[in-house]
């Protein structure tokens, strides 16, 4: 699956998941959202979760969006304190990224605040890349703790049938207080 940053730069670029994964030649990084591709645009601001649904044709056969589309991955990299709704304006459809924890040092344990590299990953393994995945995270030290956290949740999300269904499995997680 290709992956592509709407990149921001307004991070410490010592700490920045997407430019690390951009050095590896794993994701593009994009200067403008004119530049970016369309694609599945992981945005946290987004009403639909994303599921296996997304990666796949309707029951019909047909696509949402062109097929390139479900192949490319978006993401924006900015500091989580411009991350409003305006910024995500990006080509193609919007998918928030159900409840998963950070792995990553600067927010180990908190639920939804994951980094670039961590939302790339739990997205690839919801919609069945989990080898693509394993490869982003081996650049960090602390990349399997992400899976590791995480590996019950996304284990359900992947094999959900439709936002629906991870919503309802995130519900139960919200629920128990995890």
């Amino acid at each position: 699956m290709e992956l592509h940053v709407r990149y921001e730069g307004d991070d410490d670029p010592e700490k920045c998941t997407a430019r690390k994964l951009a050095r590896f030649g794993l994701v593009e990084l994009h200067r403008s959202a004119r530049a970016t591709p369309p694609g599945i645009v992981l945005d946290p601001h987004a009403e639909r979760a994303l599921s296996p649904a997304d990666a796949a044709p309707n029951q019909a056969g047909e696509r949402e969006w062109s097929p390139d589309v479900h192949d490319r991955l978006v993401a924006l990299d900015c500091s989580w304190e411009t991350a409003e709704a305006e910024a995500f304006r990006l080509s193609g459809p919007h998918r928030a990224l159900p409840f998963l924890v950070a792995g990553n040092p600067v927010s180990y344990g908190t639920p939804f605040r994951l980094n670039t590299a961590e939302a790339f990953a739990g997205a690839l393994v919801i919609l069945g890349h989990r080898e693509q995945a394993e490869e982003l995270l081996s650049k960090f030290r602390w990349g399997h703790t992400f899976l590791e956290l995480n590996e019950e949740p996304l284990r359900r999300y992947a094999g959900a049938t439709d936002s629906t269904e991870v919503v309802a499995i995130q519900a139960e997680y919200l629920d128990r207080g995890e």
